[in-house]
């Protein structure tokens, strides 16, 4: 990765470099973080860290994690170490594929594992690598469920971000072996079709699953001018680090 440039989360508090062409983490990251219940001192492993955004978001919301990062592009391994150097939050990176991860990794297990897994089936690649690893699926959906629940210790929370018309996909993979589903539908204005799904689940557990209210990001029926349009709750979440983990039920 020859050219970077340093990007602002969470209001500027944190400071990431990414790749100046290609893939960038954005809000989906930041939305993922403040999802995920982890609470201070527990172990969290995030499945396709790229360079660091959600995990590194996490941490400086709660800290006190034993963060973990899995990554199969070297270069964005890289850059993750440096991001959490960087910010002064300690996140481990191993580099490795999630279908057949490090042996370093298997012994481990985790209070928490977060992800957020390629969007795209189908169509025309990026004509960058790296872009396109992180948006085309390679590795089955169904495949980064079961390494995220492989990894959790029986009772231990698996939180996701997707597409919303992956729902199907997300809760077959789920069906047996995680239960307490909480599904955040998120659209982009009020009244529209939810685009992503933010979902959390309990390894083990056999609690029905809840449909919450969607999170609306942004005001008014349109963009009409210059500048940001943030709802208050979705700016308390992107600019401010404040959690949304209140939506979903609370789970053991």
């Amino acid at each position: 990765m020859t050219e970077t440039r340093e990007d602002g989360f969470l209001g500027g508090r944190l400071r990431i470099a990414q790749p100046a062409r290609g893939y960038r983490s954005g809000a989906d990251a930041v939305m993922l973080a403040a999802a995920c219940p982890a609470q201070t001192g527990q172990r969290v492993l995030e499945l396709g860290c790229g360079a660091g955004v959600a995990s590194l978001c996490l941490g400086w919301r709660v800290p006190g994690l034993h963060l973990v990062g899995l990554e199969q592009q070297e270069d964005f391994s890289e850059l993750a170490r440096g991001n959490g150097a960087r910010n002064g939050i300690a996140l481990r990176v191993m580099t490795g594929d999630l279908a057949r991860p490090p042996a370093e990794l298997k012994a481990l297990s985790f209070d928490h594992v977060i992800a957020n897994p390629p969007y795209f089936l189908s169509g025309t690649p990026a004509p960058l690598a790296g872009r396109a690893a992180a948006r085309q699926e390679v590795t089955p959906l169904s495949v980064w469920l079961d390494a995220g629940l492989r990894r959790l210790r029986p009772g231990g929370i698996l939180t996701l971000i997707q597409r919303a018309d992956r729902l199907d996909d997300l809760l077959v993979g789920l069906r047996g072996r995680a239960g307490a589903i909480a599904v955040l539908p998120i659209a982009a204005r009020a009244g529209r079709q939810a685009g992503r799904v933010l979902l959390t689940a309990q390894k083990g557990a056999r609690s029905p699953l809840r449909l919450l209210a969607p999170f609306v990001m942004h005001a008014g029926a349109a963009h009409e001018r210059d500048g940001e349009d943030l709802t208050d709750i979705a700016r308390a979440v992107l600019r401010d680090g404040q959690p949304i983990t209140r939506l979903f039920a609370k789970v053991s």
